[in-house]
């Protein structure tokens, strides 16, 4: 396991020193304009792939609208995820409304939950007990989770892509599983607009499209969106150092994160993302701000002596394909033993 080196604690003004300067340069104000245009073009591209989906009709050429919508489901997705920051609307209220209706009735997944394990990812970023992003599931981050594990974990690494396939489905059955269970605040709109994605989704499939071609729809669209989704958020922590807990808000934050370097294109595909050291340092700042801020929070960064990662994007895929590897090594030498 992967974990922080020694290293002084500093006083809790860093991180007060730095949010003045992120106030002075005025990233933390509101871009609605932005979004304004962001979310119409979503919404755009929803409505059209789904238009696409009956002009095109029980063709194969289907297939090629299942790729389309799987990269728009990403994107929606993405835009979830700014409202759950609250960087699109400055209140609880209309981000959540927006939330239900990009998460619930948009792609089929319970924006109550995410938002819950979001926030605790958020809160503890790698941490091994307390973030569910690294807790032990069908893929394990760290050697001693790993122990006593199988063919999945030893060889993990090769198949992390493949097992990306099937994320969407993943947050689906984890969403329906915590509607069951009570846990998600307002459980009757979150299951209605829930059940109505879902029938309205195969519904469309089995009306419009031969059986197989249904079939061959559906895996190839929720394919491409659970690949997508997860390449977006396997560069930024993967096989960065796990927090002990015992550190301040910066460096929790900075030590644990990556950045990808790219142009306006990365930004557009990632949703942000890929100035994740910003935007776990402020997570309501607008995502096109969070270029503007990463400069500024990489200098002061290095005045205050504190280790600042950014790399490209293939190399990020790297280093969280070694990380899984290593962490299989010991059961990969059991074997061969």
């Amino acid at each position: 396991m992967t974990t922080m080196a020694e290293r002084p604690r500093a006083a809790g003004s860093d991180f007060a020193e730095l949010g003045r300067r992120i106030n002075a340069a005025g990233l933390l104000q509101r871009q609605p304009a932005y979004y304004a245009v962001r979310l119409s073009l979503v919404a755009a591209a929803l409505a059209g792939g789904w238009a696409a989906f009956f002009l095109v009709g029980a063709s194969w050429w289907t297939l090629a609208v299942a790729v389309l919508l799987g990269v728009v489901f990403a994107q929606l997705a993405l835009v979830a995820h700014d409202l759950a920051h609250r960087q699109v609307f400055r209140t609880n209220a209309p981000s959540r409304r927006a939330g239900l209706i990009a998460g619930n009735l948009g792609i089929g997944m319970s924006y109550g939950y995410w938002m819950d394990k979001h926030t605790k990812h958020h809160a503890n970023p790698n941490h091994d007990d307390l973030d569910p992003d690294v807790g032990p599931g069908v893929l394990v981050w760290n050697r001693e989770d790993a122990r006593g594990k199988g063919f999945l974990t030893r060889y993990q690494a090769y198949l992390f892509f493949p097992l990306l396939t099937l994320l969407g489905l993943s947050l689906r059955k984890d969403s329906i599983r915590a509607l069951l269970d009570g846990t998600v605040k307002h459980r009757r709109m979150e299951s209605i607009l829930l059940a109505t994605h879902i029938v309205a989704y195969v519904s469309a499939l089995l009306l419009v499209l031969s059986p197989l071609q249904a079939l061959a729809f559906f895996v190839v669209h929720q394919a491409v969106f659970g690949v997508y989704l997860g390449m977006t958020f396997a560069p930024n922590h993967k096989g960065m150092p796990h927090p002990d807990g015992d550190e301040d808000f910066l460096r929790k934050q900075v030590l644990t994160s990556r950045n990808v370097r790219g142009g306006y294109l990365v930004d557009v595909a990632l949703g942000g993302l890929n100035y994740q050291i910003e935007h776990h340092l402020f997570p309501a700042m607008p995502s096109p701000n969070l270029r503007k801020a990463q400069p500024i929070v990489q200098q002061f960064c290095d005045e205050i002596g504190v280790s600042y990662e950014m790399t490209s994007l293939t190399d990020s895929y790297a280093q969280a394909l070694r990380h899984l590897h290593d962490v299989g090594a010991d059961l990969r030498r059991a074997k061969v033993a």
